[in-house]
């Protein structure tokens, strides 16, 4: 069974860094066959890309949302069953809740964005609040 649990979420001053966890389990973060990416959705927004990575990107495997190039960073465990989202110079506008998730078919991530409606299994979410 695909599952996918988020964790090391809370709350952040403006410019501070936090990591967040996903420990995955029926699978590993191979990308012969999947997608996976970190997705998030703030209050009254709809849910975004962050960043994803996947074999089928010409010049990837990673994609990063103009919104945090530079600021955020995707890694994997050596073992493959957990990937993490560093966050680094963290503002008030990424405040939200965190979504890991990976996509059965191998596609939603491209080099023009990443399309959340490819992505098949989503994890529960961790919240992320930054704020003075």
């Amino acid at each position: 069974q695909v599952q996918l649990v988020e964790s090391g979420g809370g709350l952040v001053q403006p410019g501070g860094s936090l990591r967040l966890s996903c420990a995955v389990s029926g699978f590993t973060l191979e990308l012969d066959y999947y997608s996976i990416g970190w997705f998030r959705q703030a209050p009254g927004k709809e849910r975004e890309g962050v960043v994803c990575m996947s074999s089928r990107v010409s010049k990837g495997p990673t994609v990063y949302a103009d919104s945090v190039k530079g600021r955020f960073t995707i890694t994997r465990g050596a073992a493959k069953n957990t990937m993490y989202l560093q966050m680094n110079s963290l503002k008030a506008e990424d405040t939200a809740v965190y979504y890991c998730a990976r996509a059965d078919s191998g596609y939603g991530c491209y080099e023009h964005g990443i399309n959340k409606y490819d992505f098949d299994h989503w994890g529960q979410g961790t919240q992320v609040t930054v704020s003075s």
